[in-house]
């Protein structure tokens, strides 16, 4: 039978072999993929915050860029049309001159001719401009402000072919280059006639080289924006990068060049395109541009570029706003976002592993306390005589619960016990009073002065009223009563309580606040409440023994349906050991012979006869007790 049974217990053995070894095998699987899942969300979430700060700083950055290019654009913009602004009446002012007029309505003698020249010369200085001069229909010159230099050309010159174009447009300002200098000038021009009769024109020549110097230099000193003026036919006619100068911004078809080149607007060997690309476009219609560089470089970087119409002459405003400094704020920005993501990665990591500890040792703890749980049941179960034991002890506790009983008779005792000698001295100071007083009223009464006699007597029956409710209080509080809870004034119990602690609050220079409304009621015993209120109270003098400020707080708030009394005093801080003892038994931190250590004990189980609780807590540096009591129905309390 032995030999039988032996292979089955091999082949069980194997079995349990083969089982372990694949709970080991899995068990290493999951220690090696928790750790892997775990890195890979923690470099995910790292990624995750890098991008997202990335994207953030570049949307901040780009945002700070747009506004501030918006701002400049309208600054530019104002410039350039106020400072044309400046010419435009111009023509017409000259068309009222008298000298001007005689010209254009024929006369041609040298001497008419002479003075006009003057006149344009003159008014030439005043404004600034280039030049002034005056065509007749033919598109001869008929006087201009450069005759003075005596240059024969000047008397013969002829209107270029785009200003006889732009006035048969009706155009009266326009842009044209300077075909050996590459100036930019600018025209103004304006038709002169009389009854509808066509007898010339004025034109103003204004250079535009002076306001495009300070966009040159002011884009040299700051390096990060560009400054540049289209005109209708897409030519770069105005910028800060002298090298884009009359270049196009789009690509040209060999018949659209020719058309620019017969203009005569532009010089003919710089009509090229920029090279501009747009790359995206962005909202408020900002653009993502690609640009030479300012050396004329294939390189280049991605640029903001925003525009502004200047609809009065037909152009358009860009700038172009260098967004490297906003790039590299953004990938600091994505590294420090990265590093922080890291840093809560690492400490939640830590937290993880700190928490799996925890569970560890807890998991431990259980499994001690159980075994713990089994060896106590094992030994109630080989203890039965604790049995016997046990109904002697439930018999001294209802002992103890009688003897508690008279205890809280006892506590009420020793409060009266320890107020006596302060009742002693209230009432031998009336009782001083009263010999003072007899004696002072026979001797009146053998003067026959009995008015003053009859004022002693009335003082006599003050005195013993004062010691009728110092003896009444004292009567009534060491009376021994049976639980029954009624309707209570708590207002009434506190000035009850002041009357029997008025020779200490004296004495020791307590100040007393009460701040509890007439109108409330609670639902208890006004004995027992009173005696509560007395060793609380009691408890709080002799705290503030040695204090500076001596406040005794008694107050009253209303808690859903139920009211909590607080008694506060401005004693010195309790240490927390101290205060997790207050309600022991015996526990008492005044000297020996000063207290039994039970008024704390005695007070909270009156309180909880109440269906209260006592409790004790801080407020700031002082220390309250503060229990809660129920509202008897229809009481009225607000």
């Amino acid at each position: 039978m032995w030999h039988r049974m032996t292979p089955g217990r091999h082949t069980a053995r194997s079995m349990q072999a083969v089982d372990g070894e694949s709970q080991e095998h899995k068990g290493r699987w999951r220690r090696f993929i928790g750790p892997l899942a775990l890195g890979i969300v923690m470099l995910l979430s790292v990624l995750g915050a890098a991008f997202g700060t990335y994207s953030a700083s570049l949307r901040s950055g780009m945002a700070q860029i747009d506004d501030m290019a918006i701002h400049q654009l309208d600054l530019y913009a104002s410039t350039l049309e106020s400072e044309l602004a400046r010419y435009a009446d111009l023509p017409g002012l000259l068309e009222v001159d008298r000298d001007i007029q005689s010209l254009f309505e024929g006369d041609r003698r040298p001497q008419a001719r002479a003075a006009a020249n003057r006149k344009l010369a003159s008014f030439n200085v005043m404004a600034s401009s280039m030049a002034i001069f005056l065509v007749d229909p033919r598109g001869a010159v008929l006087a201009s402000s450069d005759a003075y230099r005596g240059d024969a050309s000047a008397e013969v010159r002829t209107m270029p072919l785009f200003l006889a174009q732009a006035l048969r447009d009706g155009k009266t300002g326009f842009f044209a280059a300077d075909p050996f200098t590459g100036m930019a000038d600018y025209y103004f021009a304006q038709r002169v006639e009389r009854e509808g009769r066509f007898l010339g024109l004025i034109g103003v020549q204004i250079s535009l080289d002076p306001l495009e110097a300070t966009w040159v230099a002011m884009s040299l000193r700051s390096q990060s924006e560009e400054i540049l003026v289209i005109d209708d036919n897409g030519v770069v006619i105005m910028t800060s990068v002298p090298q884009w100068k009359y270049r196009t911004i789009s690509l040209l078809t060999p018949a659209e060049r020719q058309v620019l080149e017969a203009s005569g607007q532009y010089p003919p060997q710089t009509i090229e395109p920029l090279g501009m690309k747009v790359l995206k476009v962005l909202d408020r219609g900002v653009s993502m541009v690609q640009l030479p560089e300012s050396k004329g470089e294939p390189k280049a970087t991605p640029r903001s570029a925003q525009e502004r119409p200047l609809s009065q002459f037909g152009w358009r405003f860009m700038i172009v706003s260098d967004l490297s400094e906003v790039a590299n704020d953004a990938v600091f920005a994505a590294w420090s976002g990265g590093a922080i993501a890291g840093f809560f990665c690492l400490l939640a990591l830590y937290l993880l592993q700190r928490r799996r500890a925890m569970r560890q040792l807890f998991d431990a703890r259980n499994a001690l306390q159980q075994a713990n749980d089994t060896l106590e049941a094992a030994v109630v179960q080989r203890t039965s005589e604790l049995r016997a034991a046990n109904d002697t002890l439930i018999g001294e506790m209802q002992e103890r619960q009688r003897a508690e009983e008279e205890l809280l008779q006892a506590g009420k005792l020793a409060v009266l016990g320890q107020m006596s000698v302060g009742v002693a001295h209230e009432i031998n100071q009336p009782l001083t009073a009263l010999r003072a007083l007899s004696t002072n009223t026979a001797l009146l009464l053998n003067k026959g002065r009995i008015p003053e006699a009859v004022d002693n007597l009335k003082a006599i029956g003050d005195v013993a009223a004062r010691m009728g409710r110092i003896t009444a209080q004292l009567k009534s509080f060491a009376r021994k009563t049976h639980v029954l809870h009624s309707a209570v004034s708590p207002r009434a119990a506190i000035a009850n309580v002041c009357v029997l602690l008025e020779h200490r609050t004296t004495a020791e220079q307590v100040q007393v606040k009460v701040d509890v409304a007439e109108d409330l009621r609670v639902l208890c015993d006004l004995n027992r409440l009173e005696q509560v209120l007395i060793n609380l109270a009691t408890n709080a003098i002799d705290a503030m023994a040695g204090a500076e400020v001596r406040v005794l707080s008694i107050s009253a708030h209303l808690c859903g349906d139920r009211l909590c009394l607080r008694v506060a005093d401005t004693g010195p801080e309790v240490p927390d050991a101290v205060m997790a003892r207050m309600f022991e038994p015996f526990f008492s931190t005044k000297p020996a012979g000063e207290g039994l250590g039970l008024g704390l004990v005695i007070s909270s189980s009156i309180v909880r006869e109440f269906g209260g609780k006592l409790r004790v807590g801080k407020a700031e540096s002082a220390l309250f007790f503060e229990f809660d009591l129920p509202i008897p129905k229809g009481a009225g309390n607000v």
